[in-house]
């Protein structure tokens, strides 16, 4: 194990989870972030001592880029970004640390997924809690983070590769703008309408799972107290702690139903109460910030040199959005930023021969 790599990474886990006690109004939320932020700082300092037997000149360094814009961006549009990343970081430590003890024949003690449950577990909590995380800020989860960024790459690798095809069967600089302007627009309102559809249809669909839920909950309240009850032995209370909870929610009808929603349909309340429209337009904006970049030259440039600027400012903007990937994924900036170039030249090569062939065939 590469102890100084493992060692900013609890470093920067740290720094998360302070900054989600930072971020949260909720008294319970932030004593649970601050425990489980000075665990980790315990983990640090116990790197830190086995990092000194071999470089006694190691200074602890502070939190990284990568963590500041994580923390940033969670205090601009919402802590779920940061949670959302804490949960990846975690898993991916754990993965580390179990195949370092699994090399060196080490026993697997079952500590390694604790956090991990941990955060899970939150992520369950009824929204009685959840509704008390700070309200200024509006959500916005990692997988939001995800589709900004894979919106944006939609639109830069698929208009960058309709030029490019458009270019290879024609010089003119005319037909190419145009393809590229159709496609932008294009591809842009089929992204949007995905989206419309993609959240309209599941918004739908959870109201009818909790209008059938709540037809139960009424008609057999009995039995779904007793299904509720048995979810939570499932998660390891005790009999008797697990009916004391439910009689404990039973006596409030409001959170009752908050609780079944969250607990036995698995329903995020935020995806109900998220806009389809809100989602379509992002899409459409975000597709549209990709696939201007190949376009853009052809507005000001005709010719090879229209073409060359193209595929530059493609290149940058594919190293861009591989480095915004890193924001997810932790991996190297240069590694990450590089692939997405190298797949997206490739995309945009196999099209521009592709397109050079039937120019040939037209001609």
């Amino acid at each position: 194990m590469d102890l100084e790599k493992a060692i900013q990474g609890e470093i920067d886990t740290a720094y998360l989870y302070q900054q989600m006690v930072n971020l949260l109004e909720d008294p319970e939320l932030q004593k649970f972030y601050g425990q489980m932020a000075a665990i980790e700082k315990k983990h640090i300092q116990k790197f830190y001592e086995k990092i000194l037997l071999s470089n006694p000149n190691f200074k602890i360094r502070e939190p990284s880029g990568r963590a500041k814009t994580i923390a940033w961006l969670g205090e601009k549009f919402g802590t779920n970004i940061i949670l959302s990343v804490l949960s990846d970081t975690e898993k991916s430590m754990t993965y580390a640390t179990i195949a370092n003890k699994t090399k060196n024949k080490q026993p697997i003690d079952g500590h390694e997924g604790r956090h991990v449950s941990i955060l899970k577990s939150l992520k369950s909590l009824s929204g009685s809690n959840i509704s008390k995380i700070e309200g200024r800020h509006r959500t916005v989860g990692g997988n939001a983070l995800r589709a900004a960024v894979l919106g944006a790459n939609d639109g830069l690798v698929s208009n960058m590769s309709l030029v490019m095809g458009v270019a290879g069967a024609t010089a003119q600089s005319a037909p190419i703008l145009i393809a590229g302007l159709a496609g932008l627009i294009a591809g842009a309102i089929s992204m949007a309408l995905g989206e419309w559809i993609s959240v309209k249809s599941s918004q739908e669909l959870y109201e009818r799972q909790i209008e059938l839920e709540f037809e139960e909950l009424e008609n057999n309240p009995e039995e779904e107290k007793e299904e509720l009850i048995l979810l939570y032995r499932a998660k390891g209370f005790s009999a008797e702690d697990a009916e004391k909870a439910v009689e404990k929610i039973w006596a409030d009808p409001e959170q009752t139903k908050q609780v079944l929603i969250t607990e036995e349909l698995g329903i995020n309340q935020e995806e109900l109460e998220g806009s389809a429209w809100e989602a379509a337009i992002a899409s459409f904006f975000l597709f549209i910030t990709g696939a201007i970049i190949p376009v853009f030259p052809f507005f000001f440039f005709i010719g090879n040199k229209a073409l060359i600027l193209s595929v530059a400012f493609s290149t940058v903007g594919l190293f861009l959005i591989g480095a915004a990937i890193t924001l997810i994924t932790g991996r190297s900036v240069t590694k990450s930023g590089l692939r997405q170039v190298l797949f997206g030249l490739a995309a945009a090569g196999i099209t521009f021969g592709i397109g050079k062939i039937i120019g040939v065939a037209i001609a």
